[in-house]
């Protein structure tokens, strides 16, 4: 594995003085490390998402051009390049980048559904424009689809971490069903679905990426444990965002998770330390979702600190998982990693 290496343009890695960590244009710097390797991550998505069937390239564009960060695929791709993977343009790591998005393009397509959301990214979801039936079954393909990719890259190793994260992701889906309406969903069950619903898929790619590599097994392990903090760290300031955000600029309405009755650590927070007329409004909201009540508990969540404790884990997940980042040589690539762990706890939106 090369100690040593260099942008192909030169550039130098992020750095943490030339813009805000969680602002656009940081992100944007991190891109630019990998551009090219982006664009041909782009051009395999386009080209996995091609069918004969005239409703699967319908919803496929439509989920193209509702764009997205494409954090798991940018992962993907500097994981593998801080590895010393070539950036040969159809290279296995492309081909990882492109089938962890698809498996997360899938879980997007059920989850609108389950959750008969109307809006994502500050369009009209799949499953409002073409159906519900339309939006599962072409999130079916997309899995399907994802998995033909997996065995081309011919690695049993990359197989058995997919196989697996697709399962654990799965039993995290039907957690967060269990736990929904439930205002007596604790901490630890809610950490649970984090972990395994969201923190997986991160883990997966990044581990994905260095085995492809052929990096040795403890820049693999360091890796996985970096995926996992970073997601777990994503997601945790999603639950913030939730309650503090511009909804136009995030593509989705205040108190999302609210009306869909799910009871997300800032409010598990805000009904463990609320007075007791705070706590009732709380449980009856979670109870029956809706936002009827979204001015009572984003006060409740204000007054006992939800926002503040939660943002507080999601800052030592990002710091454990730039920690791990000290099994890898020293190269812009693994600044990029460094850079994405802290976007992930300082964007806006």
């Amino acid at each position: 594995m090369n100690s040593v290496l260099t942008t192909r343009t030169g550039a130098a890695a992020p750095s943490a003085g030339a813009a805000a960590a969680g602002s656009p244009a940081a992100l944007e710097a991190v891109r630019d490390l990998v551009r090219p390797e982006l664009l041909a991550v782009d051009t395999a998505i386009r080209g996995g998402l091609a069918s004969i069937v005239p409703l699967i390239d319908q919803v496929a564009e439509h989920i193209i051009a509702g764009g997205g960060k494409r954090l798991r695929p940018l992962l993907v791709v500097l994981a593998g390049r801080a590895c010393g993977a070539s950036a040969v343009g159809a290279g296995p790591t492309i081909q990882a980048a492109a089938f962890i998005e698809f498996i997360h393009t899938a879980t997007l397509l059920h989850d609108d559904v389950v959750d008969n959301s109307a809006r994502r990214r500050g369009r009209a979801t799949a499953n409002e424009m073409y159906g519900n039936p339309a939006s599962v079954l072409v999130g079916d393909f997309v899995y399907s689809r994802a998995f033909q990719m997996m065995a081309a890259v011919k690695s049993p190793r990359v197989i058995e971490i997919m196989a697996d994260a697709t399962n654990v992701i799965a039993e995290g889906e039907v957690l967060q069903l269990l736990n929904a309406h439930d205002p007596d969903t604790t901490e630890a069950r809610y950490m649970e679905v984090i972990h395994r619903k969201t923190a997986q898929l991160f883990q997966a790619g990044a581990e994905v990426a260095a085995v492809l590599a052929s990096a040795p097994l403890a820049a693999q392990t360091a890796l996985a444990r970096y995926g996992r903090h970073l997601g777990t760290a994503y997601q945790l300031i999603d639950d913030v965002l939730d309650y503090q955000s511009d909804p136009e600029a995030r593509g989705k309405n205040l108190g999302d998770d609210l009306a869909e009755g799910k009871p997300t650590l800032p409010l598990i927070h805000a009904l463990r330390h609320a007075d007791a007329g705070s706590a009732t409004a709380i449980r009856h909201a979670v109870e029956k979702g809706g936002v009827e009540n979204l001015d009572t508990v984003l006060a409740a969540i204000e007054s006992t600190g939800g926002l503040a404790y939660t943002a507080r884990l999601a800052k030592s997940e990002s710091d454990s998982a730039l920690a791990a980042l000290a099994a890898l040589p020293a190269t812009p690539y693994r600044e990029g990693l460094a850079a994405l762990a802290r976007f992930a706890i300082e964007r806006k939106h």
